[in-house]
């Protein structure tokens, strides 16, 4: 795989075990995240090229400085892999100003960072792909503890919908692409803003190389939207179908 990847979010779960596969095909990769330790290990075992760039992705300033770390490494970036990002378990009715504001700065800001960094090299270029992880919970807002990451993975949804349509008239050559796990067997769950399961003892949590798996297979062709079980987006047209009968039937777990 002759490319060139920046993934944020890297030091462990989805993001490091997509290092390790990209790595594996021969990519070079530019990994990022906030715990230097953690990200160095994954740099080491995903191939003799990782470069890793210790980043804190909710400063437009360190994603600007990671973008030209890459740019210095190797002269030019095909991938962009914005997949920092943080859950919450809280209702509703508890949520407050700062619990929102970290929602929209963990998993929205962060993204935007990253596709404004990116996004005048890829255009010089015409060629590259942006890739949001997001969450099946920007399609299935069903999971009320998650209420407002599920609306922040939803805003993600739509500025990438958006950004993706803007650049098919101007920049053909530019992929945009949305991956939407639900459960994935990460420490995702127990990072959780305000505490929460351990995703790993989730019943049914997908095991972390299968996600990352469909997300390779995602840079290696590039599409619109992708979910990391194929089941999920019958579930998704099955909301949107009857949103009542799908809320009043047996809900699934906790989300990604």
């Amino acid at each position: 795989m002759d490319k060139v990847i920046v993934i944020t979010g890297a030091s462990g779960g989805i993001g490091a075990a997509l290092a390790q596969l990209a790595g594996a095909r021969g990519a070079k990769l530019v990994l990022a995240a906030r715990r230097r330790a953690e990200l160095e290990a994954v740099a080491a075992r995903s191939g003799p090229e990782a470069l890793a760039v210790v980043t804190d992705v909710t400063s437009r300033a360190e994603v600007e400085r990671l973008r030209d770390a890459a740019l210095a490494r190797f002269g030019r970036i095909d991938v962009w892999v914005n997949n920092a990002g943080r859950g919450i378990t809280r209702s509703v009715a508890e949520l407050t100003d700062e619990d929102l504001a970290s929602m929209w700065r963990d998993n929205v800001n962060t993204a935007l960072y990253g596709m404004q960094a990116v996004l005048p090299h890829f255009q010089a270029r015409d060629a590259g792909q942006i890739l949001n992880v997001s969450s099946v919970l920007g399609r299935l807002p069903v999971v009320p503890p998650r209420s407002a990451y599920s609306a922040a993975k939803h805003a993600l949804n739509a500025l990438s919908a958006c950004l993706r349509q803007e650049l098919r008239e101007t920049h053909p050559g530019i992929s945009v692409t949305v991956v939407m796990p639900g459960v994935v067997a990460t420490e995702f769950g127990s990072n959780a803003l305000g505490g929460g399961m351990d995703s790993r003892a989730i019943p049914g949590a997908q095991p972390v190389e299968e996600a990352a798996q469909v997300i390779l297979d995602a840079i290696v062709h590039p599409r619109p939207e992708v979910y990391t079980r194929a089941h999920t987006q019958e579930e998704v047209e099955r909301y949107y179908h009857d949103v009542a009968a799908f809320e009043r039937a047996p809900g699934p777990g906790p989300g990604r």
